[in-house]
């Protein structure tokens, strides 16, 4: 559902209060909005959300030492193979890429399951617990597919506004740890958490307005501000 987003500069205000709750440096005050007042917001539809979760959850596996053979055949039998990238596909069918970058991906995977409502919520200061992950998830070496693992979970979506607030915040922190980092400040946050939650977020998170493109694909997915 397209929705008009929620008022940008009251988002970022709560954002800030978060990341003062944190104990991190808030970002200056010409920091960029993440969207404009009067911008539509929307997410990417169910479907392709639990498509985009189903082919990360067999990236970590293979990540944590899924053969490849089943893999590749639970991707086939789910009929899920174009959905992966390239990259994706070579790490997981011939073991190709880095390893623990795709290890990473366990945030971002955690961040699609709050969006899908089987997640409760996206606290930065508690990284995904892997086993209650993975519970939620197909359940890949006893061979669960996908339509049973679609027709077992409650799906219940966020709002558009929820995630675009989670989207801010995340947008946020990312500078705050950056900043830390420059001025070699402990971190009370992972890094990884704040990247890949945010990558997630970016990715499954639909603007559109005068300084909105098309969405983009999972790897053109800009995280470099």
């Amino acid at each position: 559902m397209i929705t008009t987003a929620p008022d940008p500069q009251r988002v970022r205000e709560a954002s800030l209060e978060e990341l003062h709750r944190l104990r991190l440096p808030l970002p200056p005050p010409d920091f960029p909005l993440a969207w404009e007042p009067g911008d539509q917001v929307g997410l990417r539809p169910g479907p392709e959300l639990e498509a985009r979760a189903a082919c990360l959850n067999v990236v970590l596996a293979r990540a944590y030492g899924l053969p490849p053979e089943l893999g590749v055949q639970w991707l086939s039998e789910a009929r899920l193979v174009s959905r992966l990238t390239h990259s994706e596909w070579q790490f997981v069918a011939e073991a190709t890429g880095d390893e623990h970058g795709f290890a990473r991906h366990a945030e971002a995977l955690f961040a699609l399951s709050w969006l899908l409502g089987i997640a409760m919520d996206l606290d930065p200061l508690r990284p995904a617990d892997l086993e209650g992950l993975r519970a939620r998830l197909p359940d890949l070496r006893q061979g669960e597919t996908f339509e049973t693992w679609r027709r077992r979970t409650l799906v219940a979506l966020r709002s558009a506004s929820a995630a675009a607030q989670q989207l801010d915040l995340y947008y946020c922190l990312g500078w705050s740890l950056r900043e830390c980092e420059r001025r070699q400040l402990p971190l009370p946050v992972d890094a990884t958490v704040a990247v890949q939650r945010r990558w997630a977020l970016e990715w499954a998170v639909v603007f559109s307005g005068r300084y909105h493109g098309e969405a983009p694909g999972w790897e053109q997915v800009d995280l470099s501000t």
